[in-house]
């Protein structure tokens, strides 16, 4: 009987591990519009990579925030993420926030079995079950714990479904399934806490859109795929 549950611990640790690369092979590119107040002020767009066992995403964020006329919030960021066998084995970001320099370096170790992180926040070791926060991996929805892609902390996170719903984006309707993201520490200070609203369409495994209030309403909204 032991070595049953032995073996459906592996596999459960192990599906963790992946990341669902293989849903996006017929995928070259999402494109996503960044929006505060209804206004679009900039995007983050994700180029991909397929290569045999090998996928790599690269991210392009760029927006600004301007109150009368002076820049008060900025995001310039690139990242890269190396998937071989649809497992993470790199992750690197450079990032200016407001012209403050923030950056990642992540590695599989095989040997440990651990991702060795090397962040502006956070240096060290953390398990595999962990996902990059970026949001063209519908796999952020069934993770216990997001790495930071600006700073490489680690957030422990609870995600929720909270009903069927039909969105419009671009005038086409499509069928979501609405999710509610948060913090599980309830007592993180409001500017480190998670708090997102997702909408992800099951038939093209696309997140659709991501919304939050932070200095504004903002939405993080599909634009265009291929």
């Amino acid at each position: 009987m032991k070595k049953y549950i032995y073996i459906l611990i592996f596999l459960i640790s192990s599906v963790n591990s992946y990341s669902h690369t293989d849903h996006y092979k017929g995928i070259s590119k999402i494109e996503m519009d960044v929006i505060r107040n209804d206004k679009v002020i900039g995007y983050s767009n994700y180029f991909f990579e397929h290569e045999d066992n090998k996928t790599t995403v690269k991210n392009y964020t760029k927006f600004n925030v301007d109150l009368f006329g002076v820049s008060v919030f900025s995001i310039l960021s690139e990242t890269t993420e190396i998937y071989e066998n649809d497992m993470l084995i790199h992750f690197k970001s450079n990032t200016f926030q407001n012209e403050k320099e923030k950056y990642v370096n992540l590695n599989y170790d095989e040997k440990l079995q651990k991702f060795i992180i090397d962040g502006s926040s956070f240096k060290g070791k953390t398990d595999t079950d962990c996902v990059i926060g970026n949001w063209w991996n519908h796999k952020i929805l069934q993770s216990s714990k997001q790495i930071s892609p600006l700073s490489g902390s680690i957030k422990e996170q609870v995600v929720s479904f909270v009903k069927k719903e039909d969105l419009i984006i671009n005038g086409k309707k499509y069928s979501t399934d609405h999710y509610k993201l948060k913090s599980k520490d309830e007592n993180l200070p409001d500017d480190k806490k998670l708090d997102f609203d997702i909408w992800y369409n099951k038939k093209k495994n696309l997140i659709l859109k991501v919304s939050y209030s932070r200095m504004g309403k903002w939405e993080y909204r599909l634009k265009s795929y291929k």
